[in-house]
């Protein structure tokens, strides 16, 4: 039984030069997915009470509130329901915020990515450090208590000044939940043909990303996930859900869910998905050992880490036994026990590509 539930918005006004992500400009179709959108989850939704609704993108904020909240509309929502929308700073208008705090947002994310003038405009943001700062006070002054920014590290002509600069303006704007990305060039962005000058090598980006993780938790964050940080109880509950390995839907184009075992993904065309939202494509039922194997990638990225009780219970592994040349060789540095079972390091993260290979 699905609790969480994700929509994608694949619109952009503009695409980011770093921006892989299935995004388009073209605006003119909104009204036609709106209503696809209704068509789809009206078929699919089973009708369970939601712990969480969250709007990503693209982004999200280009969708009127009238149009979200007919999206909202269409859940029942349990009491405490984390509903989370993407928003960009320069669509953060007074009126904007207000409408969407009406309907029952409760929780924004903010794409800030850096509070340097020059660096937004080396990646193609199209807003300024201070809208960022500003969008954050508007939504405090409506209400808002939920609020969290996002941060990218090895960007062009970024040093330890910078973004020592960064969190200091996130340290004073009390915020409840930061998260951050270190700097990847895939296919499908501007950067990827276009690879800009004075980027941070790997090694600087290992440097940033301890740098970061002290900083925040040292100012009253917790590192709770590999990329992610936020004050005592201000964790993003949707995101959990996907980390804890449990059900949701995926509504939209680009969107992939998880239901019974069954992990499903949609086109990515907007035109497709128009003209046939209830497609499922890739429809596959995990084995028991894709399904373990998924338990403990996504286990691992939290820092709680692993709960081998719960692996015995869901899987009857005996997770020590199993991986126990595993453990071995990287436990103390890179892995340490907890009283659940296992988690990683902070060094242990910056390698967990390398060291969860090894459980799949």
């Amino acid at each position: 039984m699905a609790k969480s539930v994700y929509i994608h918005i694949p619109f952009c006004k503009s695409k980011c030069k770093y921006c892989s992500f299935i995004s388009y400009a073209d605006t003119a179709k909104i009204s036609e997915y709106i209503l696809a959108l209704e068509k789809e989850i009206k078929n699919y939704y089973q009708k369970e009470n939601l712990k969480t609704l969250y709007f990503g993108g693209g982004t999200p904020s280009l969708i009127s509130s009238q149009n979200l909240n007919k999206i909202i509309k269409l859940f029942n929502l349990a009491p405490e329901c984390e509903i989370t929308l993407e928003i960009n700073p320069d669509d953060a208008s007074k009126d904007y915020l207000q409408s969407v705090f009406d309907i029952g947002v409760n929780r924004l994310s903010i794409g800030s990515q850096s509070f340097n003038d020059e660096i937004l405009k080396l990646i193609a943001r199209r807003h300024s450090a201070q809208d960022i700062i500003n969008t954050v006070n508007l939504a405090q002054k409506i209400g808002f208590k939920n609020i969290s920014v996002d941060l990218i590290y090895g960007l062009p002509n970024q040093n330890f000044e910078k973004i020592k600069f960064d969190l200091n303006i996130i340290k004073n704007l009390d915020i409840q939940h930061v998260s951050t990305y270190g700097l990847k060039i895939e296919e499908g962005s501007y950067f990827y043909k276009h690879i800009p000058q004075n980027l941070p090598n790997d090694d600087e980006q290992a440097d940033f990303y301890e740098f970061i993780n002290d900083f925040l938790e040292n100012n009253g964050f917790k590192r709770y996930e590999i990329s992610n940080f936020a004050k005592n109880g201000f964790e993003s509950k949707h995101n959990l859900n996907y980390w804890n390995n449990e059900n949701y839907y995926g509504f939209g184009v680009a969107s992939h869910g998880y239901e019974n075992d069954t992990r499903y993904n949609h086109t990515i065309l907007v035109d497709e998905y128009i003209n046939n939202p209830l497609q499922r494509l890739n429809q596959k039922v995990l084995t028991k050992k894709e399904q373990l194997e998924e338990e403990i990638f996504l286990g691992f990225r939290k820092t709680a880490g692993i709960d081998v009780q719960k692996i015995w219970e869901k899987f009857s592994i005996d997770f020590e036994e199993k991986y126990s040349k595993i453990l071995k060789k990287y436990q103390g540095e890179y892995i340490k026990k907890t009283d659940l079972g296992y988690r990683l390091t902070l060094k242990g993260s910056m390698l967990s590509n390398i060291i969860l290979a090894e459980f799949i």
